[in-house]
């Protein structure tokens, strides 16, 4: 479906969305409510403030990825943390990432996160621990068995440096190192924080980038977010944590074409290749249904080879 540009609920789309299903508004109550432009797809597991905490975390990381580094090479190296953000792990799967080297890491036999490495920073990564001089440009090849070798020795040397800036984490790799995918399964609802780092070898002009993906979970003592307990709840909290759960209720919607009446014998005989008029003209917009009734109006298209709708009208029905 293609996106319309328009991600943020706000308080006239709340309406619409309730109206179209049969819901009363907070208006219908004589109640009033306040709302906030709110980018629904976007995570939103920490608050500002928890996320400049885990962005410090972040520089803290990178300290200890430059004495691994260092240690590594024999040689001085500049490690950086570029950014921290969150995302639901949808995000951050697309076909984009066929080139990249991942490695899982753990605490026992928990899953925590993963390292993942573009091509190019793999190939320089291991060529440089090489002393190969003569770094091959081409991101598309295959690492040879020794450079996927020192590559792994690299990225276990990056998990230490992330357990080493926890208190209460020993992490470790759980896998080999792998192209082309992601070696875990990861729920596209999971809200990931993705904290990437910038290397630069101190004699060399070459600055590579690699990234952990973490669950936003365990990250929740670093941010210094609290369980809360039910006397401390605010309007304000309760209000985010229902939008929070709002956002992963799987809600079934049908693109309905058109409908027809026939009778028992029609149906009953029925075959391969017959041809169904529909009560509705081709030029008419096709409708999303949503509980049962509509939501939406729009036309049809097509998407990367999968039937796609274009929304084109809204359904207020009150």
């Amino acid at each position: 479906m293609s996106n319309t540009g328009n991600d943020n609920l706000t308080r006239e789309r709340i309406q619409q969305l309730l109206a179209a299903v049969g819901a009363k508004s907070q208006e219908d109550t004589g109640q009033n409510i306040e709302s906030v432009e709110y980018n629904w797809r976007q995570s939103h597991y920490f608050s500002q403030d928890q996320l400049k905490k885990v962005n410090d975390f972040a520089g803290k990381v990178a300290q200890n990825c430059a004495k691994k580094f260092t240690q590594l090479y024999h040689s001085d190296f500049n490690v950086t943390a570029a950014s921290a953000s969150q995302h639901f792990a949808g995000e951050l799967i697309s076909d984009d990432n066929k080139s990249e080297y991942y490695l899982n890491f753990g605490d026992g036999n928990q899953i925590f996160g993963l390292i993942g490495m573009p091509a190019q920073t793999a190939i320089l990564w291991a060529t440089q621990l090489l002393g190969d001089s003569k770094v091959a440009e081409n991101a598309d090849r295959d690492l040879s068995p020794l450079e996927q070798s020192l590559l792994f020795d690299i990225a276990f040397g990056i998990v230490e440096a992330l357990s080493d800036s926890f208190d209460d984490y020993d992490l470790r790799p759980t896998s080999e190192i792998v192209k082309g995918r992601m070696p875990v399964e990861i729920n596209t609802a999971d809200e990931i924080c993705k904290i990437t780092i910038s290397v630069k070898k101190s004699d060399s002009e070459k600055l590579t980038e690699a990234y952990f993906l973490i669950l936003c979970d365990k990250l929740k003592t670093i941010a210094g977010q609290k369980e809360q307990t039910g006397e401390n709840l605010s309007a304000q909290n309760i209000s985010k944590a229902m939008l929070n759960h709002l956002q992963h209720v799987p809600v079934p919607v049908t693109v309905r074409l058109g409908s027809g009446i026939f009778n028992f014998q029609e149906i009953m005989s029925l075959q391969t290749d017959d041809i169904l008029v529909l009560g509705k003209r081709v030029n008419e917009p096709v409708e999303l249904v949503l509980e049962g009734k509509t939501a939406f109006r729009g036309r049809l298209a097509k998407s990367d080879s999968k039937y796609a709708m274009v929304i084109t009208e809204l359904c207020n029905k009150k």
